[in-house]
């Protein structure tokens, strides 16, 4: 899955889930050393044999939000393009993205229908099926990078702060500059999060709400503190991209 800011690889073996790692863009020069010997950049974790023992061919299943990648990668030998045409989710728009369709689809799939998806990425995102696997819709709004990064880069004296360095949730009434900018992008998240889950399970009593992405795990500690009730509502699976490609490679077997 090529994501806005990073590249996300699923290893396969067998139609079962091997392992999972993420990587930078890569470049055209990398791309085409690897397409040489029709090689992946694996990850350190991986015990699967194929890669150890075999010459077998991989195949590379490919979606991808970043249209200058997937031309790149296009390019590879044994590429298959996963499109929105490929995903049974009824009533999708031209310009949903393929990490929403298929995060929804892996979700619906994995959980059943209907089902809220939130994934907490460069962009949180809201996306919503009924129980026909119908799209209600949804809403993006930037990620927790993308505030603090858009704060630190369109003003004069704001600081950056990393996502990674914040962990406790912060005071609400703020004493600091630092703390002030953690206030006001996390509560007014933690604000909208919930908002926007009350709103769905007020159509939906009986969905199930699955959160995913990189910073899903700190979204969800900030909720279990700031609406524990809320919190315990939210299913936690990184995967859900890769389990909506599984489901469309393999279907149900």
């Amino acid at each position: 899955m090529i994501g806005n800011s990073r590249l996300h690889w699923a290893l396969f073996v067998d139609k079962t889930l091997n392992s999972t790692w993420d990587t930078e863009h890569l470049s055209t020069y990398d791309m085409q050393e690897l397409a040489k010997t029709n090689t992946l950049p694996l990850s350190p974790s991986s015990t699967c044999p194929i890669f150890l023992s075999s010459n077998l061919p991989i195949t590379l299943v490919l979606a991808s939000v970043v249209p200058t990648q997937t031309k790149l990668w296009q390019t590879y030998p044994n590429v298959r393009l996963i499109t929105l045409n490929h995903i049974p989710i009824k009533g999708m728009y031209p310009t949903l993205g393929i990490d929403r369709a298929l995060a929804l689809y892996g979700a619906g799939q994995t959980y059943g229908f209907p089902v809220l998806v939130i994934d907490v990425g460069t962009a949180l995102t809201f996306t919503g099926v009924d129980h026909q696997q119908r799209l209600i819709g949804g809403a993006i709004l930037p990620g927790l990078s993308l505030q603090f990064n858009s704060l630190a880069r369109n003003t004069g004296q704001l600081p950056l702060l990393k996502t990674n360095l914040i962990t406790p949730l912060p005071p609400r009434f703020a004493m600091n500059t630092k703390e002030a900018i953690k206030s006001g992008v996390i509560y007014t998240l933690l604000a909208g999060t919930k908002d926007f889950i009350e709103s769905w399970l007020s159509l939906f009593p009986d969905s199930k709400i699955a959160i995913t992405g990189g910073d899903s795990n700190l979204l969800k500690d900030y909720l279990h503190n700031y609406d524990p009730e809320i919190a315990t509502k939210l299913i936690a699976e990184n995967n859900l991209i890769f389990l909506g490609m599984e489901k469309i490679l393999f279907g149900n077997d």
